[in-house]
C-alpha cells in the first residue's frame, strides 16, 4: 500500500521510526505541536491537508492523532479511508494502549507527562506547550491557566506565579517522562526530573510502547483504530470507543 501520514511533532521519533520500518510506502507530514490549543483551526487545516492529497494514488491516509481536544472531530474521508487510533490524545499512542492509559490515570490521576520530543519540540512562539495531563478536559485546567499567565507575562514570570500559588503542587504530584528507548540522551529526562523536583512532585519514568504507532503505520488496523469510509466523518463516541464514523 501507499500511505498518508499526517502527524504531530510531538510523535516525530515514533513515526519516523515506524515509517522507515513499514513494509508499505509511507509519506510523513508532521505539524507543529501545540496546534491542538485551538482544535478548531487545527481541525480546519488537517481537513485541508486531506482533501489537498485526493487523487494522489494513495490507498488510505492515516493520522498520527488522537481525538486531541476535538481537533479531529469531524474530518471525513475523502476518496480514499481515514484511519484514525481511538485514543483521547497522544499519550494514549505513547504508551501503546487505552488500557494502560487508563491504568495510569487510575493509578495517578494527577501526572504531568513528559517525552522527548515534547521537551525538545514544545515550544511555540517561545512559549512552552503542554502534552497533556490527563484523560478529561477538566485535568488541563491548570495548563490553560498557565498559558493565559504565559501569554500575558511571560514563561519565568508564569512559572513563578504559579509555584507561589501552589497550583502546581495542588493539581498534580507526579512527573512521569515517558521514555521510549529511542535515543542515549539523558538530557531532556533530567529537564523532567529537575522540573519535578522545583515544583514538588515525585518523578517516575515509565517505558513508552510504539506497538500503537507500528499497527498504525504498517497497515494492522484492528479494533483499536476507527476507518472511515469514504464520505464518512469522524464522531465523538461518548463511550470507551472513543470515537465513531458518522455519515454525512
Amino acid at each position: 500500500m501507499r500511505l498518508k501520514c499526517f502527524g504531530c511533532d510531538a510523535l516525530a521519533r515514533m513515526v519516523y521510526l515506524a515509517a522507515a520500518q513499514s513494509p508499505h510506502i509511507v509519506d510523513v507530514t508532521l505539524f507543529q505541536l501545540g496546534l491542538h490549543l485551538k482544535p478548531g483551526s487545527l481541525q480546519m487545516r488537517l481537513q485541508a491537508e486531506i482533501d489537498a492529497v485526493q487523487g494522489q494514488g494513495y490507498d488510505a491516509i492515516i493520522m498520527a492523532y488522537g481525538l486531541c481536544g476535538k481537533a479531529t472531530a469531524g474530518l471525513t474521508a475523502r476518496d480514499v479511508p481515514l484511519v484514525i487510533p481511538r485514543a483521547h490524545d497522544c499519550i494514549t499512542l505513547f504508551l501503546g494502549s487505552r488500557e494502560r492509559y487508563t491504568q495510569e490515570h487510575e493509578k495517578s490521576p494527577g501526572t504531568y507527562w513528559y517525552s522527548q520530543d515534547y521537551i525538545e519540540r514544545g515550544y511555540q512562539d517561545g512559549q512552552k506547550v503542554v502534552l497533556g495531563a490527563g484523560m478529561e478536559d477538566d485535568d488541563r485546567d491548570m495548563d490553560v491557566v498557565f498559558q493565559e499567565y504565559v501569554e500575558k507575562y511571560g514563561k519565568d514570570n508564569a512559572d513563578y506565579l504559579m509555584e507561589v500559588m501552589g497550583a502546581w503542587r495542588e493539581h498534580y504530584n507526579r512527573a512521569a517522562y515517558i521514555d521510549l528507548n529511542l535515543s542515549q540522551n539523558k538530557t531532556v529526562e533530567n529537564q523532567a526530573r529537575e522540573e519535578a523536583t522545583r515544583r514538588g512532585w515525585n518523578f517516575e519514568r515509565v517505558e513508552g510502547d510504539l506497538i500503537l504507532i507500528r499497527r498504525l503505520l504498517n497497515g494492522d488496523w484492528n479494533k483499536d483504530f476507527l476507518v472511515l469510509q469514504p464520505g464518512e466523518r469522524m464522531g465523538m463516541a461518548y463511550n470507551e470507543d472513543i470515537i465513531c464514523a458518522e455519515r454525512g
